[in-house]
């Protein structure tokens, strides 16, 4: 029976190419709020004995949660085969580890809150650090889909020499997988943190690469700050051209604005959530996968 797709996100990029890819029917809801906050939701198609996928746009997530859960919860109550998700970034991975006594492990709550409702996860490039599999966290079977093979196609028609940049420890293993894939040299900087939105970043000698268009790699665009401190760091050491490609672009305050304004030319991100720096289409990433959860069942 041909599967259901829904999203609480009427204008996703993502939602008519993967109904399209995986011949999926849109299904219909009709939400609304209440005069006091609360949410109302209801399905308009019907979903019993179908297997229904849900797309997730996790940005700004605390509003979207609640209504996500009614969805699911929904869908299971009116005999929905199976409930899967779709979330191209997902959040709540950035607190996995107390850091300091008495933090919350929201990492861990979000997982335990979410996996009940679902019956399997697929996304991409999770931004995973202390926590290595998805599975250490989350109930569910899930399946994580890498988006630098669209990189390092984009980067391969590229006609200048690139030199790739990431700023931390922590994007090495973003910009050394596209350093191989698309066969660019790269640099890692050291980030010294010291608060939400407070970042230096340090680069090595870059003379060698002075000819070079640098381009900044990284998961994530939250805050922004680590990415305008290494441009800045950057054109001190007289990289002229500077762009930025980002897989999940949050763009907290404004801060691409800044970003132009410090000298960044270009800034690139996919369309896990909407923005106008959408490039990089991941709905052929995530199709396959979608399609073996369906075909399981």
């Amino acid at each position: 029976m041909t599967p259901l797709l829904f999203s609480l996100a009427e204008t996703h990029p993502l939602f008519a190419p993967l109904c399209q890819g995986l011949g999926a029917e849109p299904g219909q809801l009709a939400r609304r709020r209440f005069p006091d906050g609360e949410s109302y939701l209801r399905l308009l198609s019907e979903v019993a004995g179908r297997s229904c996928l849900v797309l997730a746009e996790f940005s700004r997530p605390d509003d979207k949660f609640l209504p996500l859960c009614f969805l699911c919860d929904t869908l299971r109550e009116l005999g929905a085969t199976r409930v899967g998700l779709v979330a191209p970034y997902l959040c709540y991975l950035r607190q996995d580890a107390r850091f300091r006594p008495g933090e919350a492990l929201s990492s861990h709550s979000f997982a335990r809150l979410l996996s009940p409702r679902i019956d399997w996860l697929v996304t991409v490039d999770p931004h995973l650090h202390r926590i290595h599999r998805l599975d250490e966290i989350y109930a569910v079977p899930s399946m994580v889909v890498h988006a630098t093979p669209l990189l390092a196609n984009w980067l391969r028609g590229w006609q200048e020499p690139v030199l790739l940049v990431g700023p931390d420890a922590e994007s090495e293993q973003w910009v050394a997988r596209l350093a191989a894939d698309s066969g660019q040299p790269h640099v890692v900087g050291e980030k010294v943190r010291k608060g939400d939105r407070e970042v230096n970043v340090s680069l090595p000698e870059l003379s060698a690469y002075r000819g070079h268009t640098a381009l900044i790699v990284d998961d994530v665009i939250s805050s922004g700050q680590t990415v305008l401190s290494c441009l800045q760091a950057l054109r001190r050491q007289g990289m002229v051209r500077v762009d930025c490609a980002a897989i999940h672009g949050l763009f907290a305050d404004r801060i691409e604005d800044k970003l132009t304004r410090a000298g960044l030319r270009r800034l690139l991100t996919s369309n896990s959530i909407p923005h106008p720096s959408n490039i990089l289409d991941l709905s052929p990433l995530l199709l396959e996968p979608i399609r073996q959860w369906l075909a399981a069942g």
